[in-house]
C-alpha cells in the first residue's frame, strides 16, 4: 500500500494524481491486476475524468456549485454539508485495471483528488493487487 499526500489550496479543486499513482504501480512490479485508488475523507474524493484540457474540470466545478450550493438550508451543524454531499455523490475509491505494468486509463483520462472543503492535507490510499 502507497499512501500518497496532497495539500489542496481552495477550497474547490481537483489535482490530477495520475503520475503519482503510476509510480506507485510501477514500484508494485505487479504486471496484472488491479489498482485501487481510496480517499478516506468525507469532504474529498476521486474520479477519473479527462485530463488534457483543464476546462473540463473547471466545468465539473461549475456544475457541482449549481447543482449542491455551498450555502442552503442544509442541517449539518459544520457548515459542510455540501461538501459531504459532493464527495457522496461522486465516490471516494475508483478501481483501475493494470496490465503489462502499466494503469490501464484512456488516451485522455486521469486521476483526479477532488476536494470540496479545504484547503488541507489530503491522503489517497493506493493499493495494488496482484491477479491470481
Amino acid at each position: 500500500m502507497v499512501v500518497i499526500r496532497v495539500r489542496t489550496t481552495k477550497h474547490t479543486s481537483f489535482v490530477n494524481i495520475t503520475s503519482q499513482v503510476r509510480e506507485a504501480v510501477r514500484s508494485s512490479g505487479v504486471r496484472s491486476g488491479m489498482c485501487l485508488v481510496y480517499v478516506p475523507h468525507t469532504t474529498a474524493c476521486v474520479f477519473v475524468n479527462e485530463g488534457a484540457d483543464p476546462d473540463v474540470v473547471k466545468d465539473i466545478a461549475y456544475s457541482l456549485e449549481k447543482l449542491i450550493p455551498w450555502k442552503d438550508s442544509y442541517a449539518h451543524g459544520e457548515g459542510n454539508s455540501a461538501a459531504h454531499i459532493r464527495s457522496a455523490l461522486v465516490g471516494n475509491s475508483r478501481v483501475i485495471p493494470v496490465e503489462d505494468g502499466e494503469l490501464v486509463l484512456g488516451t485522455w483520462e486521469a486521476i483526479f483528488l477532488a476536494e470540496f472543503d479545504g484547503p488541507r492535507e489530503r491522503k489517497v490510499i493506493v493499493k495494488v493487487i496482484k491477479e491470481d
